[in-house]
């Protein structure tokens, strides 16, 4: 006789990644081309930037310091993201194991938290260079950026360690399909069928403790240097103080803006497009480690010229 309790669904055993779906094949393929080139070209341009700074004593500086850490940073997204997005485009490879998925998200959390602490460090690197330039040197020595840098990555490791912990004690019997091609911990804790209330208070707390102070710290950085920047009497100098922040604002917009959209969309936006989440999943892990080394390589003139230097022997 059979127990009457049991139940007729099936609970899955890994998760679907759905990538970008209803494509045709002709569009797929150059789909795929594109994200391969993304790929590629972030990668290049990071290692160069990490390479350059690494052999050219002239910039082991603090501010190329910073970049560096940036550049590693950004290397880690990458490296985390890429064998579940080019196994979607390249091999229609889209199933990936519970526990995959939760090292994955791991990764991908701790370093979103160690990129934005990353970020306040340059606030603050900025900040001490116009505000105390005679000091900016002692103040930033190589030992404490060092220390700096490690306690951040530390605080980024500690905060998300538990995440997938939490994760893993949940049982998943709902659709087990994510609109990305990787996973994420605000869309992996809504496949499961039980309570999920201390996950999305811890998540949420993350999220503010870490991008929401970090990004309030870097506002008022910012709010500090004009203040500093405009008791400078000639606009020349003004203008220059503030050139030396735009690659840093450039990097601050080009992380923030789509993380809280997307941050946003997946705890409010029920009725949002999913085409909307989807673009804006792939904007916020892949463009800024495509354009971070772009900006910095345009508008820092010492590393530009080591660069072609390089190139041109």
């Amino acid at each position: 006789m059979s127990d009457s309790n049991t139940t007729d669904f099936t609970i899955p055993s890994t998760f679907i990644l759905l990538g970008i779906p209803g494509l045709e094949e002709d569009v797929h393929l150059w789909i795929s081309i594109t994200f391969c080139l993304t790929y590629v070209i972030s990668i290049l341009g990071n290692s160069v930037i990490l390479f350059i700074i690494k052999t050219e004593p002239s910039l082991h500086e603090p501010m190329y310091i910073f970049l560096s850490m940036l550049a590693i940073t950004d290397l880690g997204l990458l490296i985390a993201t890429m064998s579940t997005t080019l196994g979607i485009f390249l091999f229609n490879s889209r199933e990936i194991s519970f526990n995959a998925c939760f090292v994955q998200l791991f990764f991908i959390h701790s370093l979103q938290c160690t990129e934005s602490s990353v970020l306040l460090l340059m606030a603050f690197d900025r900040f001490i260079a116009i505000h105390d330039p005679l000091k900016y040197a002692s103040i930033l020595n190589p030992q404490r950026i060092h220390k700096m840098g490690l306690v951040f990555v530390l605080k980024g490791v500690a905060i998300i360690f538990p995440l997938p912990f939490l994760l893993k004690q949940f049982q998943y019997c709902r659709t087990n399909v994510l609109s990305h091609s990787y996973c994420l911990h605000q869309e992996v804790m809504k496949m499961a069928c039980s309570d999920i209330t201390v996950n999305s208070i811890y998540g949420l707390s993350v999220a503010l403790l870490t991008v929401g102070l970090d990004s309030l710290l870097i506002f008022l950085s910012y709010v500090m240097i004009l203040k500093t920047v405009l008791i400078i009497a000639s606009n020349a100098e003004c203008l220059r103080a503030l050139n030396t922040c735009v690659s840093h604002l450039c990097a601050v917009l080009l992380f923030y803006t789509p993380m809280i959209g997307l941050s946003v969309i997946h705890r409010f936006g029920k009725g949002s497009s999913p085409l909307i989440q989807i673009l804006l999943g792939y904007i916020y892990l892949l463009v800024p480690p495509l354009i971070n080394p772009i900006v910095y390589s345009v508008k820092s003139k010492h590393l530009r010229a080591r660069i072609i230097r390089v190139f041109v022997k």
